[in-house]
């Protein structure tokens, strides 16, 4: 039995945009900046989102890599999230998320914070399932597709020289 090979999805089919967070008292550290734990927490569930629209189903986060913090939010700012898929592979896929805050009624928009995010599709027992292929339609999507590439082939090379690192460990 031959499976067919699942149909492709655009970046704007999964993409979550603008979706804003209120910045409280509670969410602030000992600084008067937001929490950054909070911020990466907020992040995790809307890339989750688009992760699993994409897939059609659950998904399970994999990994976080290349968060990058620019700037701080703080009190009286609300945090703006966009997160979008960048590129699918077999089961797992790129989410690339960007951060950006300004103040409660208005303001000029600060970019805070981006980070990319692997996302593996599962099925009912856990186990890995296929996920559709993403069609970019814009430059922009383009490039993000072809640097996501990149970035995996950067993920796998880092595991498997840590792989041999630790394999060449005295025991002990």
């Amino acid at each position: 039995m031959t499976t067919q090979p699942l149909q492709g999805r655009t970046v704007a089919y999964s993409a979550v945009r603008e979706q804003v967070y209120m910045v409280f008292p509670n969410d602030l550290n000992s600084n008067d900046t937001v929490f950054g734990g909070l911020i990466m927490a907020q992040m995790d569930r809307f890339a989750a989102v688009v992760a699993d629209r994409h897939a059609g189903g659950v998904c399970v986060t994999a990994s976080v890599d290349a968060v990058h913090f620019i700037a701080p939010a703080k009190g009286g700012d609300v945090l703006i999230f966009n997160c979008s898929v960048n590129r699918a592979w077999q089961t797992s896929m790129e989410i690339g998320c960007k951060v950006e805050a300004e103040r409660i009624g208005g303001g000029e928009r600060r970019h805070i914070l981006s980070a990319y995010l692997t996302f593996v599709a599962v099925d009912r027992e856990g186990k890995p399932r296929p996920v559709p292929p993403v069609i970019p339609e814009t430059v922009e999507e383009r490039h993000r597709y072809e640097e996501a590439q990149l970035r995996r082939e950067l993920r796998l090379r880092h595991a498997e020289a840590l792989k041999a690192l630790r394999a060449a460990r005295p025991a002990g």
